[in-house]
């Protein structure tokens, strides 16, 4: 089983977003960066497991868990002319983007800072792809020391 940092803006898509969500589970869409769609594509397997991440708000950082509902298949917000994430290059013949679904696990009790993971990137958390100055990739690895640190924290 891998482990996964799904990213998302509250304003746009948060954990209570996906909690109210049928059957707490939902498309992981409209990604559009090819390094994080190859990892959508190619590397998600159905049970692998992620961190929720809040970014882009007052506190950042990780909200809960969700677990890989479906492995990677076509975005279709790449072809539908209506969706934000419209692509018009993008071909359903030969797809450019990728979707996973994911399903809410769990919410955590408190939010586990950006800053509080922070405080370890000198120790357990010094590969940690969020932590890297300039990583904007809305989907990154998260290694086994990683995600049971953080576990953790909690």
């Amino acid at each position: 089983m891998n482990h996964w940092l799904f990213k998302s803006e509250p304003d746009t898509f948060g954990i209570d977003d996906l909690a109210a969500a049928p059957r707490r589970t939902t498309p992981w869409d409209g990604v559009r960066n090819y390094q994080a769609r190859n990892m959508l594509r190619d590397a998600m397997k159905r049970g692998d497991t992620g961190f929720f991440y809040h970014s882009n708000c007052e506190v950042p950082g990780i909200v809960g868990i969700v677990r890989v509902a479906r492995e990677g298949y076509p975005d279709a917000s790449a072809f539908d002319r209506k969706h934000r994430y419209h692509d018009p290059d993008s071909d359903p013949e030969a797809p450019r983007w990728y979707a996973v679904d994911v399903a809410l696990v769990r919410k955590f009790a408190r939010v586990i800072s950006l800053d509080e993971l922070r405080a370890h990137a000198g120790g357990a958390l010094a590969q940690m792809l969020i932590l890297r100055r300039g990583n904007r990739l809305s989907v990154t690895p998260v290694s086994r020391t990683e995600w049971d640190f953080i576990l953790s924290l909690e």
